[in-house]
Formats: C-alpha cells, sequence, structure tokens
C-alpha cells in the first residue's frame, strides 16, 4: 500500500513539471517499480532453489549415499527379519539393490578393505576385481548377492562411491554391508593372540594385525544364521559368475570345513626348511600332485556351519595345540591366516577341499627369482580353464 500511494503522489505532481522534469521523474517511477519487482524475484527464485535442492537430497538416496544403518529397497519382511539377525553384534551399513522378489538364495562374499583410502594400488585392484566380477555375475530370479567388506571409515566412505559407480549396470539383486574393523577385531584377539606370534612378520606388520585372521575364527563371530561365506582378496580378477564358485561347497568331502586352492610357489618348501631337514623323506612342502605344497588364502570357502560343528578344527584354535604343532613342524611364518590354514593342513588334510588351481590362478613368481628357479615350475603349473586370476604380489593380470 505504501508503494501505491507513492505512485500516486508522483502521478499528482506530473501536470506541474515541464516534459523534461516528467521524464525524469517517469524515469523514476520505473526504476522503483523494477526494484520492488526485480527484488521480489530474486527472492522467490532463491527460496524455490533452496526448497528443490533440499526436495532432490531427500528423493535421491540411493546406493550412493550410504549412511549407517540406513536401507535402500523394499524388501518382503522375511529378508529385513535376516538383516537384523546379521546386524547382531556388528557395526554396518546396509545398501541394497533389489525388489520385493528377494527372499531366495543369499550369496556371501566377504573382502578386506582396509586402509584403501591411502593406496592407489589398492584402489585399482579393486577397480579390477568389481567390475570383472559384476561383468560376469548372473544370478536366478529371487537370488542376492551379499558383498562383505570389512572396513575402516575412510575407506568406507571412498568404498560406497566406488561401488555406486561399478555396479551401476549389475544384472542381478545385491546387498552391500561395511562390517566396523574396530569392532571385529576386538572380539576376534581373544581367539587368535596366541596365533599371531607363529604366523605374523612382526609387530605392527600388516599380518600382525588380529583381522587377518578372521577367516580363521569367522565362525564364531559372524551369527548363527550365516552358514556360508566366500572369502576373497581384492587383487583378484574374475573370468567367470561367481555363483559357479559357491557350487564347490557341494563338493566338500565329509569332514572338510574349508575349500581353498594350494600354494603355487615354493613358499612353503622354504618355510618348512628345518622340518624338511630333519625328516628328509616327507611331502611337507614338496609340489603337486603328491607333494603338500600348502594353501594360499587369496580364495576361500567358508562352510561357517561345519566349522562350528567340527570338534576337531575348534580344538585346534586352543593356544596350546597350537604351540604343539608349530613346534613340531618348527613352524613360523608371516601370512596370517594363511599359514595357519596351511600347518593344520599338514597334520589334518581331511578338514581341506582343494580347489582347483583354476579358481585361484596365482601369478606370482618372485620364489622363482630368489633361490628356487629349478623347481619353481613344479609349483606354479596349472592346468585347465582359469576361473580366476590372483594378481598377488602385484603381479600384472592379463588383459581379457
Amino acid at each position: 500500500m505504501g508503494f501505491l500511494r507513492l505512485v500516486a503522489r508522483i502521478m499528482g505532481r506530473i501536470s506541474t513539471f515541464r516534459s523534461y522534469q516528467f521524464v525524469l521523474l517517469l524515469a523514476a517511477t520505473f526504476a522503483v517499480i523494477a526494484f520492488y519487482y526485480f527484488g521480489s524475484e530474486r527472492n522467490s527464485f532463491s527460496s524455490t532453489t533452496k526448497r528443490i535442492r533440499q526436495t532432490h537430497a531427500n528423493t535421491n538416496r540411493n546406493d550412493a549415499d550410504l549412511t549407517v544403518d540406513t536401507r535402500i529397497s523394499h524388501l518382503p519382511a522375511s529378508d529385513e527379519r535376516r538383516g537384523n539377525e546379521l546386524n547382531a553384534g556388528s557395526d554396518f551399513f546396509r545398501s541394497r539393490k533389489g525388489g520385493s522378489d528377494t527372499g531366495g538364495l543369499r550369496y556371501h562374499v566377504l573382502m578386506m578393505f582396509t586402509k584403501v583410502d591411502r593406496s592407489r594400488s589398492l584402489q585399482e585392484k579393486f577397480r579390477v576385481a568389481m567390475l570383472s566380477m559384476a561383468k560376469h555375475a548372473h544370478f536366478l530370479e529371487g537370488e542376492v548377492l551379499v558383498l562383505h567388506f570389512v572396513s575402516d571409515p575412510a575407506s568406507q566412505e571412498l568404498g560406497q562411491r566406488m561401488l555406486q559407480e561399478f555396479l551401476q549396470d549389475a544384472t542381478f539383486k545385491y546387498e552391500i554391508i561395511f562390517h566396523n574393523v574396530v569392532e571385529l577385531t576386538q572380539k576376534l584377539f581373544p581367539i587368535v593372540e596366541a596365533m599371531q606370534k607363529y604366523f605374523s612378520a612382526g609387530s605392527g606388520a600388516y599380518y600382525s594385525d588380529s583381522i587377518f585372521f578372521l577367516s580363521v575364527a569367522m565362525h564364531h563371530i559372524m551369527p548363527e544364521s550365516l552358514i556360508r561365506m566366500v572369502q576373497v582378496d581384492l587383487d583378484l580378477k574374475y573370468r567367470t559368475n561367481i555363483r559357479d564358485l559357491f557350487q564347490e561347497f557341494d563338493k566338500f568331502p565329509p569332514g572338510a570345513v574349508i575349500g581353498i586352492a594350494r600354494e603355487m610357489q615354493p613358499v612353503y618348501r622354504h618355510t618348512f626348511w628345518q622340518y624338511r631337514k630333519e625328516n628328509p623323506k616327507t611331502r611337507v612342502g614338496e609340489p603337486p600332485p603328491d607333494g603338500l605344497p600348502g594353501f594360499n588364502s587369496g580364495v576361500m570357502l567358508l562352510d561357517l556351519s561345519a566349522m562350528r560343528a567340527s570338534a576337531l578344527y575348534n580344538q585346534l584354535l586352543k593356544p596350546s595345540n597350537v604351540a604343539k604343532l608349530a613346534d613340531q613342524y618348527r613352524f613360523r611364518g608371516h601370512l596370517g591366516d594363511q599359514d595357519f590354514f596351511t600347518m593344520i593342513g599338514m597334520e589334518h588334510p581331511e578338514l581341506f577341499y582343494s580347489l582347483a588351481c583354476g579358481w585361484n590362478r596365482q601369478l606370482c613368481t618372485w620364489w622363482r627369482d630368489h633361490g628356487y628357479g629349478d623347481v619353481f615350475q613344479l609349483y606354479y603349473g596349472c592346468e585347465g580353464p582359469v576361473y580366476i586370476y590372483h594378481g598377488n604380489c602385484n603381479s600384472p593380470i592379463p588383459e581379457d
């Protein structure tokens, strides 16, 4: 109303002004009108933009916005209950892609994902692994691939962004779970503390952390509703459907609790050198097919239900039995869970199902150039199709 009175007063005085004064006053009038009009429009535009941005932010909480305990997608009540069971005792983020028909089989795959934010090399390995996995993965209607990552906060934040890109064209239903590395380590430490001195490189070394013995005691850490887990390294390249790997569980002989491929270098020929010297006719550390070359933990099938039920396996976890076997085999290693499985496998091979080398085709040739060139090929050879390449010790992986 004040604005209209101002215009009326101006127009009432127009007749008393000369023509040039009229022009000036008319210009001033339009300036006042422009100020009020466009100034009002600016405020309106700013407010609208703010509301649009807020709405956009609230409605675009897709798999990239990985907030703790945020669930993405509509699942049946039975599936939500299974998710809550898995949540028990674990600090994790859950993200899903899939519809309401995800009540079928769930295929669980776990990867260690710590300190990835500090390493360009690990980030590149993760890119190769996830893109190749997504490229070849196919699942039946209603089946879900559940990807578990044991991670620190900084690596988790990076992993969330990377997974959004790597899985954007996935044709299968999947679920992503980030487990808190600190919480899992605290649970693992009392179980694996005794074995770390036998199978770690030393204080502060990569494998000296309890978390790198997760596979050894996962059956005690994960809820009982989780009965099978495939644990894999980051430095892999998949050449086939990862679903096919789970079919290997059905080939386990009675008493077997873990599926694992043999080591493809003379690592344990070296590690068991003292035992081999004292027992010159032993098969320990000898190459295949008749020898016991040890295991490689790059790809592992963990039958968690069988591990829980095996009295023998759980007896072997006791500190006194770990010490007894380590002394018997004069064993001191540095490769964490891989060393433990190798050592108990020498004494109790019945606990292990031997995966074909094509499921973990290791490419590292370090030991060929470090004293074992004459026997290297006896360990390194792998006949048959390659399903998964393992670029261990930073070895280049062949292009498709």
